[in-house]
């Protein structure tokens, strides 16, 4: 059986494979950590709404 190899016509560029591989583009926070934010906000909120309710 012959073994397919895989050959590229010209070589990659390598500033784009680094920038893809730390995920450049976006400056903003990524949805996991907002979400997270959002959450322990509420709860601080829903803390202080059980302090001061009688």
């Amino acid at each position: 059986m012959k073994i397919a190899t895989n050959t590229t016509l010209k070589p990659r560029n390598p500033i784009v494979a680094h920038a893809r591989f730390r995920r450049a583009g976006r400056h903003q926070p990524r949805g996991r950590s907002m979400r997270q934010h959002a959450g322990r906000s509420l709860k601080r909120e829903l803390d202080q709404m059980k302090q001061h309710s009688p």
